[in-house]
């Protein structure tokens, strides 16, 4: 690992490192492996290498560092060739976290690079020889944007200092983050500097081309919606700067930045002595290819999905963010557990959760706390405000849940195994929260057992609020959930699952005991309670029709408005439709009022926003301070219209799936699709009066069982397990 010798530290210069070499002929095959402390854009005889970005991606990096391997023979020559390798600070040391506890130099404070072209033999690697100089990058880093001045002329002008290195070197993980087709402007307009709306807010970058004299000026501002009267409005960025500028060599040039991206639907461009030539949007991702599919007979509600892919693809960005456009952007687990079935219905996100759940793992604290987001930047550099972040359930559970989630829709236990004994420390540290099976948080924030409890969960009227779950009771419930699946999961993986099933059960009985009043009513007798109570079982057999009767009336009460947050979202619908009540879920998730689903929709919304109010009727910004209008969680909707309106409930590795559509009339007519790792699974339905026609299309490897009895199958009477193919059901409502 060499360092530049020019390097002027965090958001300093950009800086390369270089290396002339010969060839005596070009090799028929050579293989170029980079990587980078910081990031890294690599040029062969002045041609850009691969077309990957923000390589070489973000890791733990005192855990590991990934690296990246190109084909290169077509881009030597024979004679006289350079290597040249351009840095930025990248995440490695980029400021990271928020304004009030800033964390520069996360990992370390030099930025470097390691390279070696081999075709056989070692023709060039990184050693004390290389040369060094600036870039015409004047500044980067994640939250800041990036600035570059185009008159610099690269030049050596340094040496290089040999970096002690002794991390472990891993080929890249999950797919590169690449770019998606870009979007032109829909609408400009003037405010303080042009304005351009690309009709899309997601993770991206802006590719200008200008023309003017040399030493001209472009400055590029984003934002992500608009105030009142089409105002340009990113107070929500926080202490993010979040912008590009560009100045010129002279003449007309194309320009987009290596080292960073945004999160914006809205740019604002201000030119000092230039012209615009044009502008566009760029997409980035790491899921750039969409695995499924639902549309139906709502338009809203077709929307909605695509604002989840969008949101999805957004934040899916080398590790799963909250958002891609404050200061941020950081892997929160309780997010990507309550959105981890859903990501993996909309793309394929095996290797992208599979990497981010070793990060979950290098994070976790010797006492088994789960950290709040992954990579931690706060673990290397403990910060005074709100103790240690780590700990809270349903944000640690993430440990037991995304593994699960990996399992079932792609059948393989090594997941699984991985992340067993990381399970088994999460459980020992619930239980020791309280000792025992009840966990009681603390109020105060960081302290040991600390939770976020149904995040963000809506009250209504503040003037009479409706009821919301306490956080021993969120706790508690999670405390189970993830214990329950913990038994089963020892007993694929050829474990003992007695002593966890065992806690189970105990866990159980206490919250039956601590949570359930004679009468059958639970304690808080809100939303998210009964929704997860219901949907995992925790509901006592003697409690059950009343609670039914009363979890209708907390619903019903709500008029329609959902009364959940980040952990209760999930669960409300699949609790509702699961215990017969599908009137009062199609009701909520047809709802256009705040808070709802829809409402979001209508008022414009291109991507999953953070907060139920995130944007008033009459389009107020609400809490600027904390306020993201692309953050995937209550997205995690999309998850039950694959599962419970197409009806395709799969087993591991989606060999079998039950088949068991919920006819909601008003979304008439359905139609899913997923392709999954035996191929595409198509499933839709369409009501004509009270007869349902549900059509079903099964790979080969995929077997179908219907769960409920139909009048025919295919004309006849039904007869056994589907087979791979197209099955024509109908049946009666």
């Amino acid at each position: 690992m060499i360092a530049p010798a020019c390097d002027a530290g965090t958001g300093g210069p950009g800086s390369f490192v270089a290396r002339d070499f010969d060839l005596a002929e070009v090799p028929a095959q050579a293989i170029l492996h980079l990587t980078a402390q910081g990031l890294y854009r690599a040029f062969l005889n002045g041609v850009r290498v691969g077309n990957d970005l923000l390589t070489p991606g973000w890791t733990c990096y005192d855990d590991r560092l990934a690296y990246q391997s190109y084909e290169v023979a077509a881009l030597l020559k024979p004679g006289k060739n350079r290597l040249e390798i351009w840095l930025g600070d990248g995440w490695y040391r980029s400021r990271l976290m928020w304004a009030l506890n800033p964390i520069p130099n996360t990992w370390g404070d030099r930025i470097g690079a390691m390279a070696e072209l081999v075709a056989g033999i070692t023709l060039l690697r990184t050693d004390a020889t290389w040369v060094s100089g600036l870039t015409p990058v004047t500044a980067n880093g994640i939250y800041y944007g990036e600035d570059h001045d185009a008159r610099i002329a690269v030049r050596d002008s340094a040496g290089v200092e040999v970096l002690p290195f002794a991390t472990k070197l891993v080929p890249h993980e999950t797919h590169p983050v690449v770019e998606l087709p870009p979007h032109a402007p829909v609408e400009h307009w003037t405010d303080g500097g042009e304005i351009y709306d690309f009709g899309q807010n997601c993770g991206a970058y802006a590719r200008i081309t200008v023309k003017g004299p040399a030493g001209s000026k472009v400055r590029v501002e984003f934002s992500e919606v608009l105030g009142p009267n089409r105002a340009f409005d990113n107070r929500n960025f926080r202490s993010a700067r979040a912008e590009s500028h560009y100045t010129l060599a002279g003449g007309e040039a194309t320009w987009a930045p290596m080292f960073t991206f945004f999160g914006f639907r809205y740019a604002r461009v201000t030119l000092e002595g230039c012209e615009l030539v044009k502008i566009e949007q760029v997409p980035v991702t790491s899921v750039p290819t969409v695995a499924g599919g639902f549309t139906c007979g709502v338009p809203a509600v077709n929307r909605l999905v695509q604002n989840t892919i969008w949101s999805q693809r957004s934040n899916f960005i080398e590790i799963p963010t909250d958002c891609p456009q404050r200061d941020e952007r950081l892997g929160w687990t309780g997010d990507a557990q309550v959105f981890a079935g859903t990501a993996c219905w909309l793309a394929d996100s095996q290797s992208f959760l599979t990497k981010y759940l070793r990060d979950v793992r290098h994070d976790q604290r010797p006492n088994g706390a789960v950290p709040h987001f992954s990579p931690d930047p706060t673990r290397l550099h403990p910060i005074d405000q709100r103790g240690d972040w780590a700990g809270s359930t349903g944000w640690g559970d993430a440990i037991v849940i995304i593994p699960w989630q990996l399992y079932l829709h792609y059948g393989d236990k090594a997941v699984l195994e991985e992340n067993f004994p990381a399970m088994e420390k999460w459980l020992d540290y619930l239980w020791g929260i309280s000792d025992g099976p009840i966990i009681r948080p603390p109020s105060e924030w960081g302290a040991h057992g600390f939770t976020f409890g149904d995040w963000l969960q809506p009250v209504g009227d503040n003037r009479k609020p409706r009821p919301t779950v306490a956080d021993d009771c969120a706790a508690t419930l999670y405390h189970y959930i993830s214990t329950d699946l913990a038994a089963k999961i020892a007993g694929l993986i050829g474990r003992d699952p007695a002593p966890l099933r065992a806690r189970a059960e105990a866990i159980k009985a206490a919250f039956k005991h601590e949570y359930f009043s004679p009468s059958g009513r639970i304690a808080h007798n809100d939303q998210t309670s009964w929704s997860l109570a219901f949907l995992y079982g925790l509901v006592p057999p003697e409690y059950y029709e009343r609670g039914k009767d009363y979890f209708r009336k907390v619903v019903e009460d709500a008029d329609g408005l959902i009364g959940t947050g980040f952990i209760g979202t999930p669960a409300l619908l699949p609790a509702l439709t699961m215990h017969g009540m599908a009137d009062l879920a199609e009701k909520i998730f047809l709802n256009r009022k705040v808070p709802g689903w829809l409402y979001q929709v209508e008022r414009g919304a291109t991507s999953i926003w953070e907060r139920w109010d995130a944007l008033g009727e009459d389009g107020t910004i609400y809490d600027p301070d904390m306020n993201s209008y692309n953050h995937y969680a209550y997205g995690a909707v999309c998850q039950w219209l694959f599962e419970g309106v197409a009806g395709i409930q799969p087993e591991p590795g989606f060999d079998l799936v039950t088949l068991n559509p919920l006819i909601l009339p008003a979304l008439s007519p359905v139609a899913a699709w997923h392709d999954c790792r035996h191929g595409r699974i198509e499933a839709g339905w369409v009501l004509e009066g009270d007869k349902v026609t549900y059509t079903v299309t099964l790979p080969p490897g995929t077997k179908g069982r219907l769960g409920f009895t139909p009048d025919k199958v295919n004309g006849a009477a039904p007869q056994g397990d589907l087979p791979p193919g197209t099955h024509v059901i109908t049946f009666q409502i």
